[in-house]
């Protein structure tokens, strides 16, 4: 790992020390308008390597969308993928450096298949705080035939090596910069509160929550707070760590049925469920609630594990205020649809084996509740 401002320029070193000489920069449109992709290719080419980019990538990726980027990988010969932008570009590397050197189809490798090499190595660039995706085993791609959000797991996922430099991250406008931070608060709360923790997720996820919380409101409100931008990549990559080495639990598991079929962006509809879904899951661990609640300064330090872990929820719930997460209802999710689809959801939710981490593992009809409850369950 490289981290820190201007870490960019290290780019090319990386590449080159993994052995690698002719990288895939695999990216969006938007990353090649802002002259971004050119610079992490100027980069590489000064450190000797000989660079293409492949720049269509879509957000949320789906399966349709990876077959442009296997011939882009093939037509160059790349050795290595650099990943540049948001969880989006970095799992669809992530997913080409695995289907380009076992070959299948995306829906082959997803959970509870746990995925090894080999691989091409991945080297991600994150310009989002977030999805934390640089230091997972995991990648998320939506299978075009039937819309489902996969879970692909496994070592064979894990990138060689990051850059995280958070001078890309400062034009990040307000909302992409609330739904990435509250992403990997999701990633830390759930890393702490999940049946797989350990102590050394626990560290990560606590430290997480220290260094990214008081971060968020600040930069929300002022997307050039240097500080807070540097805090905020610091403790996506903390919590994409503990994640990565603990699981999330149900409130990813319920996410993401919703970003495949709604199309709502990853971490807003980690937002959407994330007081609901903290009080629900409370009894099946109430002492870790109360401890992130501390940690959160939501209660004092004295308080008791269930006046603590009350005061999370009512914490969390004015944080989605604050940052002005909407409901489904408000977003423009017509209901009769979202009926409809919840018990596929529900079973979606279910299938990826997240609810089953969680501290209350839900039936299938509590997760189907859930769903109802928080279509226009708003934060205060």
């Amino acid at each position: 790992m490289r981290i820190g401002g201007g870490a960019i320029t290290q780019v090319g070193e990386v590449v080159t020390a993994l052995g690698a000489r002719r990288p895939l920069v695999v990216t969006d449109s938007f990353m090649v308008s802002t002259g971004v992709a050119a610079l992490v290719v100027e980069h590489l080419a000064t450190a000797g390597a000989h660079a293409a980019v492949f720049a269509e990538t879509v957000p949320d990726p789906t399966t349709a969308s990876l077959g442009a980027g296997l011939s882009a990988v093939r037509a160059h010969g790349a050795d290595a993928i650099v990943a540049v932008g948001g969880g989006s570009p970095i799992d669809t590397g992530k997913a080409l450096a695995l289907l380009s050197a076992q070959g299948g189809h995306m829906r082959d490798y997803k959970s509870p298949r746990v995925n090894h090499g080999p691989a091409l190595p991945v080297i991600a660039v994150p310009t989002t705080s977030g999805s934390g995706s640089e230091a997972t085993q995991f990648s998320i791609i939506t299978d075009s035939d039937t819309n489902e959000k996969m879970l692909c797991a496994g070592p064979g996922f894990l990138p060689a090596a990051a850059i995280l430099d958070f001078e890309l991250t400062m034009s990040k406008p307000p909302r992409l910069t609330a739904d990435t931070a509250v992403d990997a608060m999701c990633h830390a709360i759930e890393a702490y509160v999940s049946r797989k923790a350990s102590p050394f997720s626990d560290s990560m996820a606590l430290a997480a929550l220290r260094t990214g919380s008081a971060a968020i409101r600040g930069v929300y409100a002022d997307g050039g707070d240097r500080a807070g931008r540097d805090s905020l990549m610091l403790a996506s990559l903390q919590a994409g760590i503990a994640f990565s080495n603990s699981s999330v639990t149900l409130i990813h598991g319920m996410s993401r049925p919703i970003g495949g079929n709604f199309h709502v962006a990853h971490g807003l509809s980690n937002a959407m469920l994330l007081p609901t879904i903290t009080e629900f899951s409370i009894a099946g661990a109430p002492e870790r609630y109360a401890e992130i609640s501390r940690v959160l300064g939501a209660s004092r330090p004295n308080a008791s594990d269930v006046t603590a872990a009350r005061r999370l929820v009512d914490w969390l719930r004015q944080l989605c205020a604050d940052l002005a997460v909407p409901t489904p209802a408000s977003y423009g999710i017509d209901r009769s649809v979202w009926d409809a689809l919840i018990p596929t959801m529900a079973q979606q939710a279910i299938a990826s084996g997240s609810p089953a981490n969680n501290p209350v593992v839900p039936s299938r009809e509590q997760v189907e509740d859930l769903y109802a409850r928080v279509f226009d369950a708003r934060p205060l």
